[in-house]
């Protein structure tokens, strides 16, 4: 695994990603799973909170619906803090704040509330102290530009944005840049675009290797260089409750997803290097 050394940084707060597209079936959810994994396997601890109504992060991680009674609903609703929505996974330092079933109608909900944007990012405040448990924070938002996907891009440091290889996945991904770049005027200004990460690649279809370079055309560097294969390991591992790192660990999806944190945690650790 390429740098497997977990950032030095005792006292610092929490690093929060939003892992965010507006578009649905782009691997944003199994991108949340795998990286939250791969990070943790190095040592980091990890919180990964499930911001989708659907759930699909929480059920990849074999957490029943039944057996999500405090979860993401009551971080907004203010009725829980991050300690007490989150609990341990089976994979070491890996916790998740699952979707519970009352997530569903939050979005209703939020619409009559004050501060409705800033709910999340006031619930996961106690996670920007310098005590706080977990070296990164990752945000499963929903496949749309709604108040929840809108709630974790406050909450964020920054944007990852897992990008599918394939035509109007390049489209659609002008209107997240555009919220990000309204979230940054009005509501938080340090919010960055963090990475994009190349998802279901296929090197057989010239239209992947086509939608990869006019990727890194527009976005530069901010492209990641690790690319997550088209694999049917990754597909499946989600019906097992596991992710494909447990479920198949010498699989090319499976090894793409530790290649990913490594090249994350190599940047983060060039971000805290330049910092004051």
């Amino acid at each position: 695994m390429p740098d497997p050394e977990p950032i030095s940084r005792p006292t610092a707060p929490a690093r929060i990603f939003a892992i965010a597209n507006q578009k649905g079936g782009v691997g944003k959810t199994t991108t949340a799973i795998n990286l939250a994994t791969a990070l943790a396997a190095t040592g980091e601890k990890v919180l990964l909170i499930d911001l989708d109504p659907q759930g699909n992060a929480s059920t990849g991680l074999g957490i029943a619906r039944s057996d999500r009674a405090t979860g993401t609903y009551r971080l907004l609703a203010g009725d829980a803090d991050p300690a007490a929505a989150a609990r341990p996974t089976y994979i070491p330092n890996l916790s998740l704040v699952p979707a519970d079933g009352d997530l569903a109608g939050a979005e209703i909900e939020l619409v009559t509330l004050e501060r409705r944007e800033f709910r999340l990012r006031e619930a996961l405040a106690p996670l920007r102290g310098q005590s706080n448990h977990y070296s990164f924070v990752l945000i499963d938002c929903p496949p749309s530009l709604g108040l929840l996907t809108l709630n974790g891009l406050v909450a964020a440091d920054a944007v990852l944005v897992p990008l599918q290889c394939e035509f109007y996945a390049l489209e659609g991904i002008t209107g997240l840049v555009r919220t990000i770049d309204m979230v940054r005027r009005s509501l938080n200004p340090t919010l960055q675009l963090q990475g994009i990460v190349l998802t279901m690649f296929d090197r057989r279809n010239n239209l992947s290797e086509l939608v990869a370079a006019d990727a890194r055309g527009f976005f530069g560097s901010k492209v990641y260089d690790t690319m997550i294969p088209r694999n049917i390991r990754v597909t499946e591992a989600p019906s097992h409750g596991k992710p494909v790192l447990l479920y198949d660990f010498r699989s090319p999806g499976a090894q793409a997803y530790i290649h990913l944190a490594g090249e994350l945690l190599r940047r983060e650790r060039a971000t805290v290097g330049a910092g004051p």
